[in-house]
């Protein structure tokens, strides 16, 4: 993981995201903490990284999503390079 991302301050953010016991717990929290517009910006590249995983076309990802190339790209990226979150999280979305 990155190093200048591991603070006290994020460990804070997690510790309460990880408090949440639901899906209504985490609209309630997310709308709070973040603008309309950063959650959609969130939840657009999860689903560009689940539509690469699929292997669809960048194409294709940006007329169902609105993401841009360079947002696909970068996400792209994370899937290949990245510290495997994605990965942890699909799989498990799968169980």
């Amino acid at each position: 993981m990155n190093k200048k991302i591991r603070t006290d301050a994020v460990d804070h953010l997690f510790d309460a995201i990880l408090c949440l016991k639901n899906k209504e717990e985490c609209y309630s929290f997310f709308e709070d903490l973040c603008t309309v517009n950063e959650l959609l910006s969130l939840s657009q590249r999860f689903e560009v990284a689940s539509m690469l995983r699929e292997h669809k076309t960048y194409l294709e990802i940006a007329d169902k999503t609105g993401a841009s190339t360079a947002t696909i790209s970068r996400v792209n990226r994370s899937l290949n390079y990245g510290d495997d979150g994605y990965e942890l999280v699909f799989g498990r979305l799968q169980d």
